[in-house]
């Protein structure tokens, strides 16, 4: 369940939380064959961020009983749906992935990690939505983090922090 730190909003696995400009950040850690979302509206500077472990719920699932931001088939939308709510507008959504490694030695054979990262550009492609960057794949953990006064993204991995996504600057440079 996501929790409200000082600084800012902490996502669990398998959650989602949204949040505004005076929540100062949105950030999840832990990020192996999971995939954290973020999506942030520029204009509202509303944004939101899904910790998913699994591309889709099994076929013999009871729907009521689905913890729905487990899945991305079922996370991925509600997502936007809370977003809207709010008072983003999807077509000004700014998405950014990252996770969907493959960390555990011997699972290969499961691909949890590339199965997500399909299954990600399934979701998106069928809403006509593309992500904006990323940094998926490979075999490290992330820690990933939304700003929610600016949009900006940022991937920590080994100790070492990227940013992923920025807003590009707006009138001149002094």
């Amino acid at each position: 369940m996501s929790e409200v730190s000082g600084n800012g909003i902490v996502v669990g696995v398998a959650d989602m939380a949204i949040g505004s400009e005076r929540d100062q950040r949105i950030v999840t850690y832990a990020l192996g064959s999971c995939i954290g979302l973020t999506a942030y509206d520029p204009v509202s500077k509303v944004g939101g961020m899904l910790h998913f472990m699994l591309p889709q719920p099994g076929g013999k699932n009871d729907p009521m009983s689905l913890k729905q931001f487990m899945y991305a088939t079922t996370g991925v939308p509600l997502l936007f749906r809370r977003l809207v709510e709010r008072g983003a507008e999807q077509g000004r959504l700014v998405l950014v992935a990252a996770g969907g490694a493959e960390i555990l030695e011997g699972a290969a054979n499961m691909a949890i990690g590339k199965r997500n990262r399909t299954m990600l550009r399934k979701v998106l492609w069928k809403m006509k939505l593309a992500l904006a960057a990323e940094d998926t794949g490979g075999s490290l953990a992330r820690t990933m983090t939304l700003q929610l006064a600016s949009g900006e993204v940022q991937v920590r991995s080994r100790g070492l922090d990227e940013v992923l996504w920025k807003p590009a600057l707006t009138g001149p440079v002094r």
